[in-house]
């Protein structure tokens, strides 16, 4: 990094928030996935969208590389600094407005974390419909730049549903300004969906207004055990004509991770051994809706859709079940040699897709320990294997995936980690088409670079940065 660009952030940010890397730091080298990026040489920590503004036209005057960091909970690599890249976080943009009942929308900054906006909607009588269980530390910034998802996808949609409007900073510091969050508007480009889901390679997003709903007066769960993943399947269809709506979560977790779990935790509020256990929330809007939903449950009872069930009767018992789903990532933290896929599927060939995978896998590596949990309302599923062969058997998930009509990422980007394998799931003019986005808004190529689309191996041109101060 040329000798005066410290010196120039400085004057722009405010030494405070010019940060030089330290031992102390090391937050900011790494993400969940646990790998550790290259030390920085700076770590810049902007307080407003000016700030931001201010530093991105500085690096992109002196052809620096930033990566940009949120609450550094994502499962892809991206928040890790690769070599000659700078820290931009966005922690300090943690600005937040009251909700607006009259559009029933509420304005934030991308260092919200999710768990905060959760209450301030929760206390004006409102609800937001994306939730994580990194909900404490996972930011709305990094939710609206992966496109998260979670666990109300189902009724919700992911995060690009819930965004009504977005302030961004281009790479060259120009801000667009799209916070009106118009409910129709067809003047022209809606630049906005340019950005949720680019993994900030195109722009960087500093605040948000969000869209929220009502509040459920209540929600029920039901955790039940079935033999085949058919008969989960059949359930699914089943609740969806008897609750419509009313049905916010179909969660899956396989036997063998059910099992190992009790094994591990004792956490079993059903007995282990069957094929997959599921946890379904309905929420209720209107008197009678929970009443509905046990009359569903026993009807799928009865005609043979689940062999088991228990339904919530507390909010205490809502939060243990709950509690027996966010286990599962628990777990896999646990395992010695675990390596993780988050793929999504068509339902329809989810079963094949299961069964040639572990096939595949087993002829790699016999003895490897096969995972499968999430969220099969929507048809992504987490595919964890405890495996010494990891590489061969990613390769293998991710194009049985692709050759089922899946997607190699449902909901947690492709950082670093996946890029490599975006030919697997987009032909090579939608390629292109993303690269001709990149270089138009991100000329000098300062963002984010090698998340999403690889960087060419001979790639030394504009951007490519030494690191040193």
């Amino acid at each position: 990094m040329p000798q005066h660009l410290r010196q120039l952030l400085e004057a722009a940010l405010g030494a405070e928030a010019v940060l030089a890397y330290r031992p102390d730091l090391a937050r900011y080298l790494s993400d969940e996935t646990g790998d550790t990026g290259t030390p920085p040489a700076l770590i810049l920590r902007p307080r407003d969208t000016m700030d931001v503004s201010d530093a991105l036209r500085l690096c992109h005057d002196a052809g620096q590389r930033v990566v940009v960091q949120g609450g550094r909970t994502g499962l892809a690599g991206g928040a890790c600094p690769q070599p000659g890249e700078i820290v931009l976080s966005l922690e300090r943009l943690t600005d937040l407005e009251e909700p607006d009942p009259l559009t029933a929308s509420i304005v934030a900054g991308a260092g919200v974390p999710l768990q905060r906006l959760q209450e301030r909607a929760e206390a004006a009588g409102l609800f937001f419909g994306v939730d994580l269980g990194a909900r404490g530390t996972a930011t709305l910034g990094g939710m609206i730049a992966t496109n998260a998802g979670g666990i109300r996808v189902l009724r919700y949609g992911m995060m690009r549903a819930q965004v009504l409007g977005v302030e961004a900073v281009l790479a060259d510091g120009t801000v667009l300004d799209g916070m009106v969050g118009l409910v129709k508007d067809n003047s022209g480009y809606d630049l906005k969906q340019l950005f949720i889901g680019s993994e900030g390679t195109l722009g960087v997003v500093t605040r948000a207004r969000l869209a929220l709903h009502p509040a459920p007066r209540e929600a029920t769960l039901a955790f039940c055990a079935v033999d085949t993943l058919a008969q989960a399947q059949a359930l699914l269809v089943h609740l969806r004509g008897s609750l419509g709506a009313s049905l916010s979560a179909f969660e899956a977790i396989w036997g063998p991770l059910y099992d190992a779990m009790a094994e591990r935790f004792g956490n079993a509020p059903l007995a282990t051994g069957a094929g997959l256990y599921l946890l379904i929330e309905a929420q209720a809007f209107a008197e009678g809706d929970a009443a509905r939903f046990e009359e569903a449950m026993a009807a799928a009872y009865e005609a043979g859709h689940c062999a088991d069930v228990i339904l919530s009767q507390s909010l205490n018992e809502v939060l243990a079940l709950w509690g027996v789903r966010e286990n599962c990532s628990e777990f896999v933290y646990t395992l010695a040699n675990s390596v993780g896929h988050d793929v999504s599927l068509p339902l329809a060939r989810l079963e094949t897709f299961l069964t040639a995978t572990e096939a595949a896998i087993r002829a790699i590596d016999p003895a490897a320990r096969i995972f499968p949990f999430g969220h099969l309302g929507d048809g992504n599923l987490h595919y964890i294997v405890d495996t010494t062969e990891p590489a061969a058997v990613s390769q293998t998930v991710f194009r049985l995936s692709a050759q089922n009509g899946g997607a190699i990422s449902a909901e947690h980007g492709l950082g670093l980690k996946k890029a490599a394998h975006l030919p697997l799931v987009r032909d090579a003019g939608q390629i292109a088409t993303m690269r001709a986005l990149k270089a138009a808004l991100d000329p000098q190529g300062i963002l984010n670079m090698g998340r999403i689309l690889a960087v060419p191996k001979a790639a030394d041109g504009p951007g490519a940065g030494n690191g040193a101060i």
